[in-house]
């Protein structure tokens, strides 16, 4: 299968999905053609170009979205002059910036531009008719939990950012940061059950390095010195915590046991 047909294919579900057809950093170009045929993906580097980054996605909603991805983006671009604005002026410059950020491994730049691509996002979202409200409360809190912790060391240890959607994508500078992250957020957002082994996915082993074991040793936790009000936790508010860090594309499996695809039926495993 040619490349341009894996892009095609990958599009007919979210249009940026295109971008997972590489691994590490990859860029979604925008194209000429009316019909999008050409737009494309273009791996800038690759997973081992910057793998001292660790991520950690708070999953803050299970729930479907109100308003979704393909109807919300075609509402902003017919009602929202803020979406003109960031496209023709803000977008271009800031993907150059990006860019350098990247192949630099500069993450002071890269966490302040990724800050200020996801708020902006957001605020054309609000600026669409009627307004898209993707975030929650939740996500607030987390937003204000990082700038809170970037401006008392002066320089950014985390950037975030959000899609289409309430669930964070916190990236960590290594993974010392991100263990300090991770005991921020259990002090913030403990587990509503006693289950601390479904409460983090992923690459688990950052539970120890933050010295959590169990649900007591969270709550044993110490208050961040950049956090003024005392005891400001929400429990329950996250449905649960993945660790990862940057990783390759998509890889051909020779075990069929191991894929997610029904082969006889082309549709998702248990459908």
């Amino acid at each position: 299968m040619k490349i341009m047909e894996n892009f095609l294919i990958a599009r007919q579900g979210s249009g940026s999905a295109c971008r997972s057809i590489y691994g590490g950093f990859v860029k979604w170009c925008m194209g000429k053609n009316d019909d999008g045929s050409d737009s494309m993906a273009v791996q800038l580097v690759d997973e081992s170009h910057w793998d001292d980054l660790v991520i950690i996605i708070a999953v803050v909603s299970l729930k479907q979205k109100e308003t979704s991805s393909t109807s919300g983006m075609r509402d902003t671009v017919e009602t929202s002059p803020l979406l003109q604005y960031r496209a023709q002026t803000v977008v271009p410059g800031r993907i150059l910036k990006m860019e350098e950020a990247i192949k630099k491994r500069d993450f002071e730049s890269f966490a302040r531009l990724t800050c200020a691509d996801s708020n902006q996002f957001h605020a054309v979202c609000l600026d669409t008719s009627p307004p898209i409200f993707y975030m929650n409360d939740t996500s607030h809190r987390i937003i204000s939990l990082v700038e809170k912790w970037n401006h008392s060391e002066g320089t950014p240890q985390v950037a975030y950012t959000f899609d289409a959607g309430p669930n964070a994508v916190l990236i960590a500078r290594n993974r010392k940061t991100a263990t300090l992250l991770l005991q921020r957020l259990l002090y913030c957002f403990p587990p509503q059950e006693n289950d601390l082994d479904s409460y983090m996915v992923g690459d688990k082993s950052i539970l120890s390095d933050a010295g959590v074991q169990s649900v007591a040793d969270i709550e044993a936790l110490p208050q961040p010195p950049e956090m003024k009000t005392p005891n400001q936790k929400f429990k329950g508010d996250v449905s649960y915590f993945i660790c990862s860090r940057p990783g390759a594309g998509p890889k051909v499996l020779t075990d069929e046991s191991h894929t997610l695809i029904d082969s006889a039926t082309g549709l998702a495993k248990g459908v």
